[in-house]
């Protein structure tokens, strides 16, 4: 890539593809409908896309799993000058958060150097262990849970019964749950989002100390984007839950029992990440809407420099709607 490609820092630009995707689909909090919520966010990403000066391809999209017919894998997004780059998205993680009503949805994308990011293939879910830059060094995605727990409080300067790990509210986890209890340490239960879990696990300012269990394997991608610069680690194993699952990932040739940390997920540090909250949650507040305009609050992060940003922004959403074939 050249250097004053290089230099730029997209995610400043990404963060309008995920402000449009979280706007668009809040609209539909609270309606019942997860389709309808994800048709929206992925119609205004796409559309969104367009304006990004780079040639994208998707590597990380909706995919074959939800029969999309937009942001799909291989399709090719942006203005079409620029840098190429590899993209990762996901327009809503938490549809049925935005759909019912519950907290911690957010609009999330991340872009890296064309060819550095891990393609999955037909892997839907994988085994994660995420921790911050302190715990780093000292996670295994083998060894017993009590084990991990208990290192990475001692790496923490905590005790283990000051530790809070981040844990999707599944009853695949019951056992997990009950192991990290029996540990000693808090577990933390959400129903989905653990994209913002494994974000706020990196986080030196956060609650959470960690994020354990099985999630899945394309946000794994989309979060690797978001903590590449954090100093932190993630390490994924993919997990199928489905023969059929089991025999795609085979047939596309992926080893089953590797183990992949951050820099397998996403090879480049030129790496971008953005996204923004849809329903309000500890990582990021909903969309707000106050008269005609709108509040979004999004987060973004450079891999290359490691630099976090928080922003901000108001939304005139009829001159939105004027502009775009988006209701907003």
């Amino acid at each position: 890539m050249q250097q004053h490609l290089a230099d730029k820092n997209i995610a400043l630009d990404l963060v309008r593809v995920t402000e449009a995707a979280a706007l668009a689909s809040a609209t539909m909090t609270g309606r019942g409908d997860k389709e309808a919520v994800d048709q929206a966010a992925v119609n205004a990403m796409r559309i969104a896309f367009q304006g990004l000066h780079m040639r994208g391809t998707v590597v990380i999209g909706e995919g074959e799993k939800d029969h999309a017919p937009m942001l799909f894998n291989g399709e090719t997004v942006g203005f079409g000058d620029g840098p190429e780059m590899d993209v990762a998205v996901d327009p809503v993680d938490g549809t049925s958060c935005v759909a019912f009503g519950r907290p911690n949805a957010v609009a999330a994308a991340g872009i890296a150097e064309r060819g550095s990011m891990f393609n999955p293939g037909h892997s839907y879910y994988c085994n994660k262990l995420v921790v911050g830059r302190e715990a780093a060094d000292v996670i295994d995605i083998d060894a017993p849970v009590k084990d991990n727990v208990q290192k990475v409080a001692k790496a923490l300067g905590k005790t283990v019964n000051e530790l809070t790990v981040f844990v999707l509210d599944k009853p695949r986890h019951e056992k997990l749950a009950s192991e990290i209890r029996a540990a000693g340490a808090r577990v933390l239960l959400h129903p989905e989002g653990d994209i913002a879990g494994a974000i706020m696990a990196t986080d030196p300012f956060s609650d959470i100390d960690m994020l354990m269990g099985i999630g899945g394997s394309p946000e794994a991608i989309v979060t690797a984007c978001a903590i590449k610069g954090s100093g932190g680690q993630m390490l994924t194993r993919l997990n199928p839950l489905s023969d059929a699952e089991r025999k795609a990932v085979e047939k596309d040739g992926i080893d089953l029992k590797a183990v992949r940390g951050l820099d397998d997920l996403v090879k480049s540090n030129q790496c971008y990440f953005a996204c923004t909250g849809v329903t309000k949650g500890e990582l990021l507040p909903g969309v707000a809407y106050r008269k005609g305009y709108a509040m979004t609050y999004s987060f973004t992060t450079r891999g290359r420099t490691g630099t976090r940003r928080f922003i901000q922004a108001c939304h005139d959403r009829a001159k939105l709607s004027k502009m775009s074939t988006i209701r907003y």
